[in-house]
């Protein structure tokens, strides 16, 4: 088993912050109304990709109607139909639709992962519970060695500044930043609903990102 399988095998085991667990599995056996017919996943969310990936891209927390009931990353909700078509154009993805862990999607040098890794109520999860699931964001980046990281968010964007002691950076939507590491940290707004339809986040201001992603990649 690899790395990434255990750290996985891990993360889906967990069951340390209440709130979350509670939630997460109440929202899995009620359901919403045109996913009865559906089995939830009700569990952490692991990151999924290409096991020898140069892209990190961190999100914030799985969807309770989308990653929680898919189980994967993004899968199921409106931030994956817009996240996931980007990716395709840009040649991450091998398909623009992300619909269910058997859908066929394949991630070409990238992998996605999370800050936490339960759905939360309201979409906020607490500072406890993020540093909860911090260690699984530092194993991920200690095993995949990413050259470049993705924050989608301000959450995201803290977690990693908190992961490499760093200081004095400010998150804004297409800053660029070389970490002490040698890595590259890239910002951009989340694919969030209520930043695509109020147009906060655009199509071409997405496919921007990871155009500038590609690019340092490919820096020597």
């Amino acid at each position: 088993m690899s790395e990434l399988e255990t750290l996985t095998e891990t993360i889906v085991s967990c069951r340390k912050c209440p709130r979350l667990v509670d939630w997460r599995e109440e929202v899995a056996r009620v359901k919403r109304k045109a996913y009865l017919g559906e089995e939830y996943w009700g569990k952490p969310v692991p990151g999924f990709g290409d096991a020898k990936a140069r892209v990190m891209v961190v999100g914030l927390a799985p969807g309770a109607h989308g990653s929680n009931r898919t189980g994967r990353q993004f899968t199921g909700d409106a931030s994956g139909n817009f996240l996931f078509p980007a990716l395709y154009r840009a040649g991450f993805a091998n398909q623009p639709n992300s619909e269910s862990r058997g859908d066929g999607l394949i991630l070409k040098d990238m992998y996605i992962t999370a800050s936490g890794r339960c759905a939360p109520p309201d979409n906020k999860p607490s500072t406890e519970e993020l540093n909860n699931c911090q260690p699984f964001l530092v194993c991920e980046l200690e095993i995949l060695q990413p050259k470049v990281i993705v924050c989608l968010g301000k959450i995201a964007f803290d977690r990693i500044l908190k992961i490499f002691a760093q200081r004095g950076l400010t998150f804004a939507h297409g800053a660029v930043y070389k970490l002490e590491s040698g890595q590259w940290l890239l910002c951009s707004y989340h694919p969030s609903q209520q930043n695509t339809s109020t147009k906060k986040l655009t199509p071409a201001m997405f496919d921007a990102i990871w155009e500038k992603a590609k690019e340092l990649n490919n820096r020597k």
